[in-house]
């Protein structure tokens, strides 16, 4: 257990200075982006220098355009701003974005990409379209219960990203109640969220992205996306040091 704590920290503590100037324009308070939970699984892929991580989601794990511009979005970023802050561990970062999909359809696909791609972690975002599709709170919680349990049973850590947050879209769609269901989610099963919801509409609020420009700018989208990338990466080494540390204290 001591050689596996000593290889975690060190693979960890090594971050590069640089990424602080890049985060600079995505700040938000402390306690929307914060460790509460390990990730074991992911703290034991990075001692072996290797972590795969899975985005399981609909159409925002995308850019509009052309092939929704991958290269561009959060996820393919996100393999990056690890990488910066992983040096000598080998990330790779997947998409299976299906649009238009609720959390119940998602579900029954969890299990599968579990199994199939063996991730370390699975990034869930989901909860948009069960907004727009009014479905029953209690029914997308019950899918949210259910995918959780799928991946964690099938040995793979999870984090949950709930709805974007749009005020042009917020008197038309009351995703509130979904993102609130997500975060509740997280706390009784004990495992990370992104409150994707919360992060962009203090964005909002600061000033940081102006989210009620009707024109969707390319390249506003693309620093969303950037700044997303950033602060999930963070969340999730953050996590994988708390679980080294648990490990340390047992």
């Amino acid at each position: 257990m001591k050689s596996f704590v000593t290889a975690l920290i060190g693979a960890l503590v090594c971050v590069s200075p640089a990424l602080a100037g890049e985060q600079e324009d995505c700040a938000v308070a402390a306690h929307l982006v914060t460790a509460d939970y390990p990730l074991p699984r992911v703290a034991r892929a990075i001692a072996q220098k290797e972590l795969k991580v899975v985005v399981v989601g609909s159409a925002s794990s995308l850019l509009a355009g052309p092939g929704g511009k991958q290269e561009a979005a959060y996820p393919a970023r996100l393999e990056t701003a690890l990488g910066k802050r992983l040096p000598g561990v080998k990330v790779t970062v997947t998409t299976f974005a299906k649009p238009r999909t609720t959390a119940d359809s998602m579900e029954e696909d969890l299990e599968h990409l579990v199994h199939s791609e063996k991730p370390a972690v699975v990034i869930w975002q989901t909860g948009t379209v069960d907004a727009i599709r009014r479905i029953d709170t209690e029914d997308f919680r019950s899918a949210i219960d259910q995918g959780v349990a799928a991946v964690l049973e099938a040995d793979s850590d999870i984090i949950l990203m709930n709805p974007q947050y749009s005020p042009r879209t917020e008197s038309m769609i009351e995703v509130q109640p979904y993102a609130d269901a997500m975060r509740f989610a997280a706390m009784q099963h004990e495992v990370p969220l992104f409150d994707r919801f919360a992060v962009m509409r203090q964005w909002g609020e600061l000033g940081t992205f102006d989210l009620l420009d009707p024109t969707k700018k390319t390249d506003m989208a693309e620093r969303v996306h950037q700044c997303v990338a950033d602060l999930l990466a963070d969340l999730i080494v953050q996590s994988a040091k708390l679980a080294g540390a648990n490990d340390n204290h047992q």
